[in-house]
This record gives C-alpha cells, sequence and structure tokens, in this order.
C-alpha cells in the first residue's frame, strides 16, 4: 500500500476504517462524501489527523478524483454502480470495497454469515459459541458499534483464530477474491430493491459469498428457503443444511425437542430447542444456522449448549425493554423490511399494537395484512412511508396515523390494556426521521422508559 494514490468513497464507520488502514500502511489517501463536513461531525477531525485529504459535500467531483486515484475504497453505503465509479473499473483503476480491502491481511478463518434477516444476531452467537468452546474469536462487520469493521479487525486478527463477519448485499456485490472458510446463508426475502433495482440482483450479490469458496470450506444453507437452496450450486465447498421443518443431512434440525447434527459419523444432540432464550420461531432457525456453524468449526457439543443456553438478545432484535402496567415493550427497530416484521409478529400471539413506517424501500406491505388482522390492536403509522403503508393496509387493521415514534408510542401507552404489548418494527429504514435504525431503537427504548405509570386510563390520549 505504501505510496499508493487511494480514495475512500463514503466515509461512514466503514470508509473511516479503511481510511485509517491505508494511511497506517503508506498510502496517499484521500476521502470523499457527499455530505458536508457539518453532517460528519468529529469524523473529520479523526481523518485528518491521519493526514488524509478530504472532499466534502461537493458530489460534481467524484470523477475527476476517481481519475487521479490509482485505487478507489468504495464503503457499502455508496452505488457500487455509480458511473464515476464503473468508469474507473474500465480503465483499469482498481476498484474495491472494504471487505475486499481486508481480505489479504486478515489473518486465521472466517465465518462469514450473510441473509436478509437474523443476521447480526447469528453473527455474534456464533462468536459467542465459539467462545464459550475456548477458541480466539472475534466479530465484526456490518453489525454497527461496539462491534468494528472488518479492516479494524485485521490487527487483531491471528493465525489460529476465528473472525466471525456479517456481511450485507452492499458489501458482498463488490468482493472478488475474499473467502469464508464456513459461509452462512440464513434467508433472502426481498430488500433494498430501491439499490439493486431486481430481487435477483439482490440475491445475486448475497450469493458472492459462495463463489469465492474452495474445496475444503463449508457452505451452511437454509433449507426451507429457495434462493438458499441455490447457492449450493456456486460454492466449491461442502454444503451443511439447516432447516426447523425437516431431517437435513449434513446438517442442523430439531427432532424430539433436542438440535441434532448429522453427518456421515452419525447424529450429535448439540442442546435443547427449548434452552435458546431468544423469542421467535426465526430465532430457533438463527440458532441452528449458528450451531452448525461452531459445530462444523470444531466447537464440541457441551460449548454448544451452554453457548445457546446464555446467549441474550442483540439490542434492537425483538429486545425486551420493560413491563408497565401489565403492558409489554417490545424494540425490533432493526426489523427493516417486511419480512423482518412478518416474523417479529409471528413471534406473539396476539393483543399487539405495533408501530410501523419509516423511509420505504420499494416494499410491499400487502403482505402484512393476513397477520395484523389477526394479530394486532392496531398499527400506528410513521415516517414518509405511511400514505403507502395506510393505502396498502386499509381494512386489514385499525390504523391510527402518527407521524413519529414518540407520537405512535404515546397513542399506544394511551389504549394499550394489560396483557398487550406495544412492538416497534417499523418495517422500514429509518434514514427519514432518525440516524439508523439504532439511533431509532434507542429513541424508543427512552421513551418508553420515561413512561409513567398510571393507576388507570382515565385521561390518556
Amino acid at each position: 500500500m505504501r505510496d499508493r494514490v487511494a480514495l475512500v468513497v463514503g466515509l461512514g464507520r466503514s470508509g473511516e476504517s479503511a481510511a485509517r488502514f491505508l494511511a497506517g500502511r503508506g498510502a496517499r489517501v484521500g476521502g470523499f462524501d457527499v455530505k458536508a463536513e457539518a453532517a460528519l461531525g468529529a469524523q473529520v477531525g479523526r481523518l485528518q489527523g491521519m493526514g488524509v485529504r478530504l472532499w466534502l459535500g461537493e458530489a460534481g467531483r467524484l470523477a475527476e478524483l476517481c481519475g487521479q486515484a490509482d485505487l478507489i475504497v468504495v464503503s457499502p453505503g455508496v452505488d457500487w454502480n455509480l458511473p464515476p465509479l464503473a468508469e474507473a473499473r474500465a480503465r483499469g483503476i482498481e476498484v474495491v470495497g472494504e471487505v475486499e480491502l481486508a481480505a489479504p491481511f486478515l489473518q486465521g478463518s472466517v465465518i462469514g454469515v450473510t441473509g436478509a434477516n437474523g443476521k447480526t444476531t447469528t453473527t455474534v452467537l456464533i462468536g459467542h459459541l465459539l467462545g464459550a468452546a475456548g477458541f480466539p474469536v472475534q466479530v465484526g462487520g456490518n453489525i454497527g458499534p461496539p462491534y468494528p469493521p472488518v479492516t479494524d479487525l485485521v490487527a487483531t486478527s491471528s493465525a489460529g483464530g476465528w473472525s466471525v463477519l456479517e456481511l450485507s448485499s452492499f458489501q458482498l456485490e463488490a468482493i472478488q477474491t475474499f473467502r469464508a472458510h464456513i459461509a452462512a446463508a440464513l434467508n433472502v426475502t426481498p430488500d433494498h430493491l430501491d439499490r439493486h433495482g431486481s430481487f435477483e440482483r439482490y440475491a445475486a450479490a448475497k450469493g458472492r459469498l459462495f463463489s469465492t469458496q474452495r474445496a475444503g470450506d463449508f457452505a451452511v444453507l437454509n433449507r426451507d428457503d429457495t434462493t438458499c437452496r441455490g447457492y449450493a450450486r456456486q460454492t466449491a465447498g461442502q454444503v451443511a443444511w439447516f432447516s426447523r421443518w425437516a431431517t437435513v443431512s449434513p446438517g442442523a434440525f430439531v427432532r424430539e425437542g433436542w438440535i441434532v447434527f448429522r453427518d456421515e459419523a452419525g447424529e450429535t444432540r448439540l442442546a435443547e430447542a427449548a434452552s435458546v432464550p431468544l423469542r421467535g420461531a426465526h430465532n430457533l432457525e438463527n440458532a441452528l444456522a449458528a450451531a452448525a456453524a461452531a459445530f462444523l468449526a470444531g466447537a464440541p457439543a457441551a460449548a454448544i449448549a451452554q453457548g445457546l443456553a446464555s446467549f441474550r438478545a442483540v439490542e434492537h432484535r425483538l429486545e425486551f425493554v420493560r413491563r408497565l402496567e401489565g403492558v409489554d415493550y417490545y424494540n425490533d427497530s432493526k426489523a427493516t423490511n417486511v419480512d423482518a416484521t412478518r416474523k417479529a409478529l409471528e413471534a406473539f400471539e396476539s393483543n399487539l399494537w405495533v408501530i410501523l413506517g419509516g423511509l420505504d424501500k420499494g416494499s410491499d406491505y400487502t403482505v402484512l395484512r393476513e397477520l395484523l388482522s389477526s394479530k394486532a390492536k392496531g398499527a400506528l403509522l410513521v415516517g414518509s412511508a405511511a400514505p403507502k403503508i395506510g393505502e396498502q393496509l386499509a381494512g386489514a387493521v385499525s390504523l391510527l396515523p402518527a407521524g413519529t415514534v414518540e407520537e405512535a408510542l404515546r397513542l399506544a401507552w394511551g389504549r394499550a390494556e394489560p396483557g398487550d404489548t406495544v412492538l416497534l418494527a417499523p418495517a422500514c429504514a429509518s434514514f427519514d426521521q432518525f440516524d439508523n435504525y439504532e439511533h431509532r431503537g434507542r429513541v424508543f427504548k427512552q421513551r418508553v422508559l420515561e413512561l409513567e405509570p398510571r393507576e388507570s386510563k382515565e385521561g390518556r390520549g
């Protein structure tokens, strides 16, 4: 990297990490972002302190800057197919993503996890299981704080250790040589269609995780998902299935209340399914995938059982916040697409007040009609997607326009009775009103914790 002229496009967490990685190896680093300096805040000082030259809020200069670089690193939040980037590739300039930048330097073995939903829970759970087995392990990738981006993991990687990475479609569409020794696909349902243009392109981006595998690697695939089954044709590694419904081999499944792994050596009981302390059938699938990956990595059954039983839900993923006057409040802000919201709804029996809305991603909300009709007392609509959601859900459930998450919570608090559940599961991105889904979830939790108990509903809004 020494003396290479590198341009980092997009200065979010991954971009800042990539700039730090490059500067530390002697590259001459420039950073570009369409956001103005004020929007990046403290990042500006940190980047300048590394010697990074910045171009901020000057969208029209990207083509010029790309032409001056011999290495361009594209952050996941930046469209891989922007014309200046496509032109740079056509001219022979090396254009990579942050994951690809790190790949040649990352020591040890890699487990990569992708899917429309459940990536973070499964990634963190795999790391927890390997840790319970005493393996040197680190976790990061697309998760967000406190977990680092991939380039930050290079310095702490070791030849005998494991790096467990959450990988998004935005990251995977840019990989070329990055290789996961164990790669897992949890599910593939429509998401990010505003970025990828079609479900087929979105699914193909995720499939690249398996196309770079070699003989001796493992692909852990959801037998119950049609698209995931198709990835079996793309890997040079050995396929290991997981299924909530079928007996699979080789792979993990549930039988007589036990999570079982079957392969040529026979069957191994890994843990009791009831020991998984996560709400929802989708989390049983996540546990199956994680247990399979950990077992293939060499973790013994006893460690997997102990790790599953001691795991706790990741923040913003069906996270219990509090019970007040007999009403439960759950934060599932990470439900940023319709399928994630569907799975959240399926995790509850009935009596739901569901907060829906945010920034639409080209989604079809009609698939939620039946579940909302059978499980919800009302849906509270927020954000710029509210009119579309209201139109598509009209007649299925009582709809309450709320505008903001805070107002939606106030309305739900005023109507919920003992035994009810107020659930934030938006089915949308957060960027119309929040920095990200974490910000949305934190605001929701803070407002829930600020609610005061009342002796009666009298006087509520």
